[in-house]
């Protein structure tokens, strides 16, 4: 049971994760693409925002990707943590630990999960089994 509790961890923040860097880099799933996310970023004060919109969605989509497939976990944990920790700095840490009031709540949350999941392993389910057993 264990390794499908952390399968279902594992799918559904990576997923989710991957598909917010799809936003920032693509535009899919309503995001606003990389232009529109740029300049988001250099109206809050995150320069040069393109390359920043970038880094993120990068980190995001393959952190997430890695996070779900259980392949290299502790690489797209880290990509994970490290951009959720920038969103904490740049965004969210001026507005208290409530997301109710944009905080840092759900931030923390991923965090604490992508490293959870990275200290027991992926589990049996996962490309690191099959591969490297």
């Amino acid at each position: 049971m264990i390794s499908w509790g952390l399968l279902i961890i594992r799918l559904v923040i990576g997923l989710s994760l991957a598909a917010h860097g799809a936003q920032k880099l693509f535009g899919w799933f309503g995001g606003y693409g990389l232009k529109g996310t740029g300049g988001w970023l250099e109206s809050i004060g995150v320069k040069p925002g393109y390359t920043m919109a970038l880094v993120a969605g990068l980190a995001e989509l393959a952190g997430g990707l890695l996070f779900a497939s259980g392949l290299f976990l502790w690489a797209g944990a880290g990509l994970i943590a490290a951009t959720m920790v920038v969103a904490i700095v740049k965004v969210h840490a001026s507005n208290g630990y409530w997301v109710s009031q944009n905080g840092y709540e759900y931030n923390l949350a991923i965090i604490a999960a992508v490293i959870g999941v990275a200290m027991i392993g992926a589990g049996d389910y996962s490309l690191q089994h099959l591969f490297f057993k």
